[in-house]
């Protein structure tokens, strides 16, 4: 099923029953996570029609989320270690599919890939 034709689960989980793989069934919003950071929860907040941000999948010890479509429109993803919210990184993905971003290492990076590829070397 297509990511944005899954049913929203609202149901509330806590960090350590977040799936290790996507989710293919249905979407998790951002407001079921109980230990959600404010960053998060605020993540679509200056996109066009305010989405709540979607968890995604884990990268390695990182958290994955993202506010707005995966492709032809403007996106954020936010990825934070789930041993500690407060340590995150964020991509902006633009309509046009330039992206911009600082991973964990502090490179900045222009390509969604290259940035999980970060997320991945460090701590993942």
């Amino acid at each position: 099923m297509r990511y944005d034709e899954r049913p929203v689960d609202d149901t509330s989980v806590h960090t350590a029953d977040l799936p290790p793989t996507p989710v293919r069934d249905r979407t998790i919003p951002a407001t079921a996570w109980l230990e959600a950071p404010a960053e998060l929860l605020a993540l679509g907040d200056d996109l066009p029609g305010r989405p709540v941000a979607e968890y995604k999948r884990r990268i390695g010890a990182w958290l994955l989320w993202r506010a707005g479509p995966a492709s032809g429109g403007d996106a954020r993803y936010l990825a934070c270690r789930a041993d500690d919210t407060g340590v995150q990184c964020t991509l902006r993905l633009s309509a046009d599919g330039s992206a911009s971003g600082v991973g964990p290492t502090g490179t900045l990076h222009d390509r969604f890939r290259s940035w999980k590829e970060d997320l991945l070397d460090r701590g993942g």
